[in-house]
């Protein structure tokens, strides 16, 4: 063997060694944490703890963003790679603790290999630098272009279509965004603006959320708006986004929004967030969307001629309410969807009743009347089926809609008002910025009935009939012919 130096006999061995490693290690592979409806979303062995998001927009919503995905974590077991959700744009470099890490993609993972094998229960800090490419499909969320720039619907499965992340809800985490865009553009994002930096031609926007989020829930807006401000209760700051030419006929529905806090607010309790308003987007999506302090609503809800106030305002409501639905109690898997829609369609229809003369019972009963066709076409409603992969909003069926309100007026029913209410107040205090399951809150509603309620849920929510309805016995479900079709991330009944 030639002479060598002692330093290079010694990078000999680590290259060697690291070789070794290499071939030991298995092949890059995506990964999930088992969710029944999407199996390949999440990932095992890390917690996150906080995403830095850095963003640069050049000004065409069909060019890639430039992007910095700095993430916090802590591991829950011993890690040799790291994977992240991300789909939708170009890797360019990896670090792991500030060190260059081999990465490689598959399927709709990133997988890291940090340069040391990581213990459990250890800090780590991710930065990813890529793209952020809003120029796919719309229909399969992420980035949705408007007349003038972007926003995002992430829901339920494409926030790691715009950044790489943890993408399930059962993982929620504290967000910062930084929004760098040309001058004469308004950039919003969930949470309250922590500062603003001007450099020439362009100018840096960030953002900071005071709660922890699912990722489905981000939201960052880019265009010509406008930002109107308005106080809701307890001095709320309410903040809405508008297409600065309807600031003026967008007016009097956005002043609506303090009345209807405080409605919400009189029957589950205060305001979970420390902002709310709306985002009113120039663009056509099929659907409203509940995005984490800053709700998503296309422009023609609003102007299209042919929609009542009442319903207008209904839907409204309904995001609303999810902002203690699904927001600040998040679903730990995507089966409890229904937690979700199930609340925002049950306070949507209340409030109905109360400013239109909509009865709920009426609408609970035509529920009833469609229910064992929705479980047919869908799944009972904590037990949905899988949604077709190239078409995965077809989840948001009929039966997590009213079909899930149905069953909190059955439980309401069963229990009595006064639990229920006490039930609905108890849930979102015990569990506010957290993610819960259905079994936890089958068990609260026992302990506040004062009864097991086991084989009531059981039917309710798993079963392929409905049972029947408490203190309705003359109510009767239609036999399944073919069911109502997919609806998007807000539902309600077709305006009269």
């Amino acid at each position: 063997m030639p002479h060598t130096s002692r330093r290079l006999r010694a990078a000999l061995v680590a290259t060697a060694s690291a070789t070794l490693v290499a071939a030991a290690l298995p092949a890059p592979e995506p990964l999930g944490i088992g969710d029944r409806l999407f199996p390949q979303l999440g990932n095992p062995g890390y917690d996150v703890l906080s995403y830095d998001i850095s963003l640069t927009y050049h000004g065409r919503n069909t060019e890639p963003l430039d992007a910095v995905t700095g993430i916090d974590a802590r591991t829950t077991a011993p890690l040799e790679r790291i994977n992240l959700d991300f789909a939708q744009g170009t890797v360019r470099s990896v670090e792991v603790d500030g060190r260059p890490s081999e990465f490689a993609t598959k399927g709709e993972d990133l997988v890291i290999r940090p340069p040391d094998r990581l213990p459990a229960g250890a800090p780590v800090h991710i930065t990813v630098r890529h793209t952020s490419d809003p120029s796919g499909d719309p229909a399969r969320g992420g980035w949705v272009p408007t007349a003038d720039g972007l926003a995002m619907a992430n829901q339920a499965d494409a926030a790691h279509r715009v950044f790489p992340g943890n993408d399930h809800p059962a993982d929620k985490a504290y967000f910062t965004f930084r929004v760098t865009a040309p001058k004469d553009l308004t950039v919003v994002a969930g949470g309250l603006p922590t500062g603003r930096q001007w450099h020439g031609a362009t100018t840096t926007w960030t953002y900071r959320t005071a709660h922890p989020m699912a990722t489905e829930l981000a939201q960052v807006s880019i265009g010509r708006s406008a930002v109107l401000h308005r106080t809701g209760p307890r001095g709320l700051p309410v903040r809405d986004v508008v297409p600065s030419a309807d600031r003026d006929t967008l007016e009097p529905w956005l002043d609506k929004t303090p009345a209807q806090l405080a409605w919400l607010e009189e029957q589950v309790g205060p305001y979970p967030f420390e902002t709310y308003g709306l985002l009113v987007a120039d663009t056509e999506t099929g659907f409203e969307l509940e995005t984490q302090t800053l709700s998503l609503f296309e422009r023609s809800l609003f102007t299209e001629p042919g929609y009542p106030a009442w319903y207008i305002e209904s839907i409204m409501v309904h995001e609303l309410a999810h902002q203690w639905f699904g927001n600040s109690v998040s679903p730990r898997v995507w089966s409890d969807l229904w937690l979700n829609e199930g609340h925002a369609t049950w306070y949507e229809a209340r409030y109905a009743e109360d400013h239109a003369d909509k009865p709920l019972e009426q609408r609970m009963r035509e529920a009833y009347t469609r229910s064992d066709a929705w479980r047919a076409a869908g799944g009972p409603p904590a037990h949905p089926d899988v949604p077709s992969p190239d078409h995965k909003i077809n989840l948001f069926r009929p039966v997590v809609y009213d079909g899930s309100a149905l069953v909190l007026y059955a439980l309401r029913q069963e229990i009595g008002a006064a639990a229920f209410d006490r039930l609905e107040r108890t849930w979102v205090r015990a569990h506010r910025d957290r993610s819960a399951t259905t079994a936890d809150f089958t068990r609260l509603a026992s302990r506040i009935a004062g009864k097991d309620l086991t084989a009531f849920f059981d039917g309710w929510l798993h079963g392929k009939k409905t049972p029947p309805m408490p203190g309705h016995p003359d109510w009767t479900s239609a036999k399944p012919r073919a069911a109502g079709g997919a609806q998007g991330p807000a539902a309600a009944p077709k305006p009269e």
